[in-house]
C-alpha cells in the first residue's frame, strides 16, 4: 500500500499555499482595476458636470435648452455602456483566472489520484481484474462528464457575452436614434 511521506504533504501543502496567495493576488488586481475604473469615472462624471452646469446657466432660451440637453443624452448613454463594458471585463478576467487556476488544480488532483489508484491497482488481490476496471471506468466517465460541463459552462459564459454586447449596442443606438429624434423635434 502507497502512503504519502511528509516531503509529499510538505511540498502539497506548500502548492497549496502557493495557489492560494496567487488566487489572492488576482483578487487584489480585480478590486484594483476596479477602483481605478470607478476613479477615473468619478474625475470625468466631475469634470463633466461642472462644464454642463456652466452650459445650462449660459443658456438663453428654452430651446436652447432642450439642444443642451439633447446633446448630453447620447454621450451618457455611451459612457454608461462603456463603464458597463469595462466592469464586465474587469469582471470576467477576473474569473477566467480564477478558473485557470482551479482547471489546473483540478488536473493535477485527478493526475495524483490516478497515479495512487494505479499504484494500488498493481497490488490489488488476483481476480479483482473486473473491479479494477470498472472503476476505470467510472473515472474515466467521471472525467469525461467534467470536461463537458466545462465545455458547456464556457459556452453558456459565451453567450451571455455575446448578449451583454447585443444589449449594450441596441441600448446606445436607441439612445443615438432618441437624440436624433429629439434634435429634430427641437
Amino acid at each position: 500500500m502507497s502512503y504519502l511521506t511528509q516531503e509529499q504533504i510538505v511540498a502539497a501543502n506548500k502548492a497549496n499555499l502557493e495557489t492560494l496567495f496567487g488566487l489572492t493576488n488576482k483578487a487584489f488586481e480585480g478590486v484594483e482595476k476596479l477602483v481605478e475604473l470607478n476613479m477615473q469615472v468619478a474625475k470625468t462624471t466631475l469634470a463633466e458636470a461642472a462644464e454642463n452646469a456652466k452650459a445650462a446657466l449660459s443658456v438663453k432660451d428654452v430651446q436652447e435648452l432642450l439642444a443642451l440637453q439633447t446633446s448630453l443624452l447620447q454621450p451618457s448613454a455611451e459612457k454608461a455602456a462603456a463603464y458597463s463594458r469595462q466592469l464586465y471585463d474587469i469582471a470576467a478576467a477576473t474569473s477566467a483566472e480564477f478558473t485557470k487556476t482551479a482547471e489546473v488544480q483540478f488536473a493535477d488532483l485527478q493526475k495524483s489520484f490516478m497515479s495512487a489508484f494505479d499504484a494500488a491497482a498493481k497490488n490489488a488481490p488476483a481476480g479483482t481484474e473486473n473491479a479494477v476496471t470498472l472503476v476505470k471506468s467510472a473515472i474515466t466517465a467521471a472525467n469525461n462528464a467534467y470536461e463537458s460541463v466545462q465545455k458547456a459552462a464556457k459556452q453558456a459564459a459565451e453567450i451571455a457575452e455575446a448578449n451583454f454586447s447585443a444589449v449594450t449596442n441596441t441600448a446606445v443606438k436607441a439612445t443615438q436614434s432618441a437624440a436624433k429624434s429629439a434634435r429634430r423635434a427641437a
